[in-house]
C-alpha cells in the first residue's frame, strides 16, 4: 500500500471517529448566534462585577463620594444636576445622582457586583440543595421520598414574594436588636440565606421526577446487577442524564434571583445605604424620575439586558443539549 493510500485511509478513519455528547452540544451551541451573543453579554456583566475596583480606579471616581455636595455648580437649589441629561458629561459618563451628587457609573458597577454576588451564591446553594434532595428522594423512594416530598410541598406553600419580604426582617432580628443598625455583611448573608431556603424546591421536584423515570431504565438495572453502590449509580449513571435540566434551571434561576434581590432592596428590606446595589438605585430612581429620569435609565437598561441575555442563554443551552426542543 502506498503512503498516499495510507494517508487517505488515516484521514477517513479520523473523520469517522464519533464525537462525545459534550462535543455535539458545544457544536450545536456555537451555531446558535443568539446563544453565543447572550453568553458574551453574561460574561461581560460578570467581568464588570469582578473588575469593579479596577474600573473605579481607572475611571477616577468612587461610588460613595458626594461630588454634587462637595463641588458647587453640579447641583441646583433643588438638588438636581445642573447639566442636562442627569449631568452626563465627559467627566461623569452616566451623570450624577440627584440630592447627593454621587457618580452613577461607579454606583452601577458596584451595584452589579453586589447583586451578582448575592444572586450567584444563592443560586449555587439552591442548585446543590435541589440536586441533593431531588436525586435522594427519586432514587431511594419509599418513606424518604414521602418525607422529602411533604417538606418540599410545605415550603412551596409559602407565597414566594411575600415570604421573602416577611422572613428577611425576621432573620435580621435574630442577630441584631431592632434599635441597632444591621451590618452590611449580615444583610448580605441574610439575603443569601433567605433566597436559598425559599428557592431550591422547584429544581428538587423536577429532578425527583427525572430520577423516578431513570431509575427503572435498563442501564441502571444493569449497574445494580453488577453490584455497583448507590453512590456510583447516582454519580455515574443518573447525574450525567440530569445535566440538561440542571443547567437550564440554573441559567433561568440566576436572573430571577437577581430581580428578587433587587426588589427586596427596592422596598428597603435588602441592601441599604450607603452600599451600592441595583435595587437601591431603582428605589432612588423612583423618587427622582419626575425631575430626572436619567438616573434610573442606566440601571434599568442594564437590568433588562442582563435578564434577557440570561434567559436567551438558558434557551440556547436547552436546545444544545436536546435538539428536539429547538425553537
Amino acid at each position: 500500500m502506498t503512503s498516499t493510500s495510507r494517508t487517505e485511509e488515516t484521514t477517513a478513519d479520523a473523520a469517522l471517529v464519533g464525537r462525545s455528547p459534550g462535543q455535539l452540544m458545544w457544536r450545536r451551541f456555537k451555531r446558535d448566534r443568539a446563544g453565543v451573543v447572550s453568553a458574551w453579554v453574561v460574561v461581560f456583566f460578570f467581568a464588570v462585577a469582578l473588575a469593579a475596583p479596577l474600573i473605579s480606579k481607572a475611571y477616577g471616581k468612587d461610588p460613595t463620594t458626594t461630588y454634587g455636595l462637595d463641588e458647587p455648580g453640579l447641583l441646583n437649589e433643588f438638588g438636581y444636576p445642573v447639566a442636562p441629561n442627569g449631568g452626563v458629561s465627559g467627566r461623569f459618563w452616566f451623570g450624577i445622582e440627584p440630592t447627593l451628587g454621587r457618580d452613577v457609573l461607579t454606583q452601577l458597577v458596584y451595584g452589579i457586583r453586589t447583586s451578582l454576588l448575592i444572586a450567584a451564591a444563592a443560586t449555587v446553594l439552591c442548585v446543590l440543595t435541589g440536586i441533593l434532595v431531588g436525586v435522594t428522594a427519586g432514587y431511594l423512594g419509599g418513606r424518604t421520598d414521602y418525607l422529602l416530598g411533604r417538606f418540599t410541598d410545605l415550603l412551596l406553600a409559602f407565597p414566594s414574594q411575600l415570604s421573602f419580604i416577611a422572613f428577611t426582617p425576621v432573620v435580621y432580628s435574630l442577630f441584631v436588636s431592632p434599635e441597632k443598625e444591621t451590618p452590611t455583611y449580615l444583610r448580605v448573608l441574610t439575603l443569601i440565606l433567605v433566597l436559598w431556603v425559599l428557592g431550591w424546591m422547584g429544581l428538587a421536584r423536577l429532578l425527583r421526577g427525572q430520577v423516578l423515570s431513570l431509575r427503572e431504565r435498563e442501564f441502571v438495572e444493569a449497574a445494580k446487577v453488577t453490584g455497583a453502590s448507590p453512590w456510583r449509580i447516582i454519580t455515574r449513571e443518573l447525574l450525567p442524564n440530569l445535566w440538561t435540566p440542571i443547567l437550564v434551571q440554573a441559567t433561568l434561576m440566576l436572573p430571577t434571583t437577581v430581580t428578587i434581590e433587587a426588589g427586596l432592596s427596592f422596598i428597603g428590606v435588602g441592601i441599604v445605604e450607603p452600599t451600592p446595589d441595583w435595587g437601591r438605585m431603582f428605589a432612588g430612581g423612583a423618587r427622582y424620575y419626575e425631575s430626572d429620569i436619567t438616573y434610573i435609565f442606566f440601571p434599568g437598561l442594564a437590568m433588562i439586558v442582563f435578564v434577557v441575555a440570561f434567559n436567551l442563554l438558558g434557551d440556547s443551552v436547552r436546545d444544545a443539549f436536546d435538539p428536539r426542543t429547538g425553537r
